[in-house]
């Protein structure tokens, strides 16, 4: 199929100036956008929703105001404030970047600069130059990827399909109209696909593009981008521990820096297997010989595999080491997901258990 002639950029910033979403990192129509806000935004927004960052964005910006106190703040302080964002591995380069830029005195500039701090790769990169910076980079991601297969009827799938769509992308910011305003064409496309070319039920007749859209003249846009079958998700098996004392302290330990959850706290417990964990062996890992009641289990979806951690329940006289969190707590430390997924399984049966041990010590 011949390709189209490319949409005219002013159509969609007319549509843009109209219609932007108001996201509480984007500057106002005319003013200066903030670096600082522009990298924090595009960290968290990766791989989750803009629904999931909105809530979370003021707090951490009311914690970490600066780049420079982002910067200054101990790895435990960011964790805490990160929780519940997934994807950890974020946390530690945002952590990482802010020290880089801070020493440096500011952002570089250009996505070749940009590119060079720890967690920014390309597509972010160029979001920011773009965004931030006035570079006239086009970023691509999820969004723009449905929306310039859709212009173009590119039929081949997803993930092989990237590369050609990321030079129709540029193509796309080639026009002069995109390369006055590179940061507000970049956030219409966002906003284009994120509230009009949908991933289902595109609404094509509010579209500004789409008397250029191929796929619509084909009456195949909601069809595409077409994607690759996917494999069967790979299957983990855990046990995790709640330990708590006669205090109500709750025992939790701190994963190493590096690999999935890195730095994050976590309930002591087994290494994540393809097999399930036998009762005996298991309780090789518990982190004090004692009794250890069932607390079922919890599920949890990584990017690359599903996880089933089971969760035991016991009790101790005293917790001695130094990370042992009050009951009332432990949901507000700072727990990944996953984590605070168990603890809560933990706390539904230690009410239940705390009976039978006042009764045993009575």
């Amino acid at each position: 199929m011949r390709e189209p002639s490319t949409p005219p950029a002013e159509s969609l910033l007319a549509w843009y100036d109209r219609h932007r979403r108001d996201l509480p990192w984007r500057a106002p129509p005319g003013a200066r956008p903030d670096p600082y806000r522009v990298w924090l935004s595009e960290i968290m927004l990766q791989q989750t929703t803009v629904a999931a960052v909105a809530p979370r964005f003021a707090a951490f910006l009311a914690r970490f105001p600066t780049v420079e106190a982002l910067a200054a703040a101990p790895w435990e302080e960011v964790a805490r404030a990160w929780a519940g964002l997934g994807y950890y591995a974020r946390a530690r380069n945002l952590h990482a970047a802010a020290k880089v830029v801070a020493e440096q005195g500011r952002f570089p500039e250009d996505a070749a600069g940009l590119r060079a701090l720890p967690g920014v790769g390309d597509y972010t990169a160029s979001a920011i130059a773009a965004i931030a910076f006035g570079r006239p980079e086009v970023p691509v991601d999820g969004n723009v990827e449905r929306v310039v297969a859709r212009l173009f009827a590119v039929e081949e799938p997803l993930p092989g399909a990237k590369p050609r769509l990321r030079a129709l992308a540029r193509r796309l910011g080639e026009e002069e109209a995109a390369k006055a305003r590179p940061g507000d064409f970049a956030q219409a496309l966002f906003d284009l696909g994120a509230t009009v070319c949908t991933p289902r039920r595109p609404a094509c007749t509010l579209c500004p593009c789409r008397v250029s859209c191929a796929g619509h003249r084909a009456g195949v846009a909601e069809s595409l981008p077409r994607k690759a079958e996917k494999g069967l998700r790979p299957q983990r098996f855990g046990v995790v521990f709640w330990l708590e004392d006669a205090a109500g302290r709750v025992l939790l330990r701190r994963r190493p820096p590096a690999g999935l959850l890195g730095g994050m706290l976590e309930l002591p417990g087994t290494p994540w297997r393809e097999v399930r964990w036998g009762e005996a062996e298991a309780h090789e890992y518990a982190p004090a010989p004692v009794r250890w009641s069932n607390a079922g289990a919890v599920r949890h979806v990584f990017t690359h595999f599903a996880l089933d951690l089971a969760v035991r329940v016991g009790r101790v006289e005293r917790i001695g080491e130094a990370l042992a969190v009050p009951r009332d707590e432990v949901l507000g430390a700072g727990l990944p997901g996953v984590m605070a997924k168990a603890a809560k399984a933990a706390l539904s049966a230690a009410a239940v258990a705390e009976e039978a041990w006042v009764r045993a010590s009575a």
